[in-house]
């Protein structure tokens, strides 16, 4: 069902050209929500994780060629196609490598399904820039952790630059919200059979390579925002405080990086 379009007022291209990052999760109504996949890789992920296509938008030579299997897939779904010096004038274009998908957000699973039988959880507190959101998706992806937790003030992890650095690995790792942080998050985490480990600069913070810390069968990381690290309170409540030893004067690292460090260190 491919569309030809010549300008960017068409009505089925308003999630691509027109709708920003709020109206498209639509927290009114979340189960009408969507994101923007971009990119052919990142939108077979998502296909093939089972996410749901509403449209896509793909450059016209695109069309029968890298994004055919794309295509192919829609079914009777719109697919919209414009010349390259139309979809230019889209906001990122770029980076899009010229196919783009509106998909339907999935409903989240609970915090238990996320954690039940798991050995090592990640908890994501106030980290609001979506290239450090998307960093660390993918790092928790590839070194071994079995699920991400986000507290409502984190960038939204379907927000259209995250998805794009995760690399789509925010499709194939289990992830949702966790409301009510620090308490009774932490009590309810410790309800599941976790121990907590604050990634935190404190003078009682231990390597992250202590053997006292891998030895723990089951883990929840905890992550804190740019800048300001993780608040007192969260540190205070957690079971341990861990630290990556730096060098040369170094305090500390991004916290995109210091949670591969530590996902690789802690990982079973």
């Amino acid at each position: 069902m491919v569309i030809p379009v010549s300008d960017l007022s068409h009505p089925g291209l308003q999630p691509y050209a027109h709708l920003t990052e709020a109206q498209l999760r639509n927290r009114l109504e979340p189960e009408k929500g969507i994101f923007i996949a971009e990119s052919p890789k990142v939108i077979r992920v998502a296909l093939d994780a089972g996410y749901e296509p509403l449209s896509l938008l793909a450059e016209e030579k695109h069309i029968a060629g890298q994004a055919a299997d794309i295509v192919a897939r829609m079914g009777n779904l719109p697919v919209y196609t414009g010349d390259r010096e139309l979809l230019a004038t889209l906001t990122g274009y770029e980076l899009t490598r010229g196919v783009l998908c509106a998909m339907r957000r999935p409903i989240l699973p609970t915090v238990e399904q996320i954690c039940g039988g798991k050995r090592r959880i990640v908890l994501v507190d106030s980290v609001v820039n979506s290239t450090n959101t998307g960093a660390i998706l993918r790092a928790a992806a590839a070194l071994g952790m079995d699920g991400v937790l986000f507290t409502p003030t984190c960038c939204d992890p379907l927000n259209r630059r995250s998805v794009r650095v995760s690399m789509g690995t925010v499709f194939q790792i289990p992830w949702t919200y966790f409301p009510d942080w620090p308490v009774p998050g932490m009590e309810r985490l410790h309800a599941l059979g976790f121990k907590t480990v604050a990634l935190a600069l404190t003078p009682d913070a231990i390597s992250v390579d202590s053997p006292q810390l891998v030895a723990v069968e089951r883990l929840v990381l905890v992550m804190g925002t740019e800048g300001e690290g993780l608040a007192r309170r969260t540190i205070d409540s957690c079971d341990y405080k861990a630290v990556i030893p730096m060098q040369r004067g170094v305090d500390s690292l991004n916290v995109a990086a210091a949670a591969a460090v530590a996902f690789w260190q802690l990982r079973v």
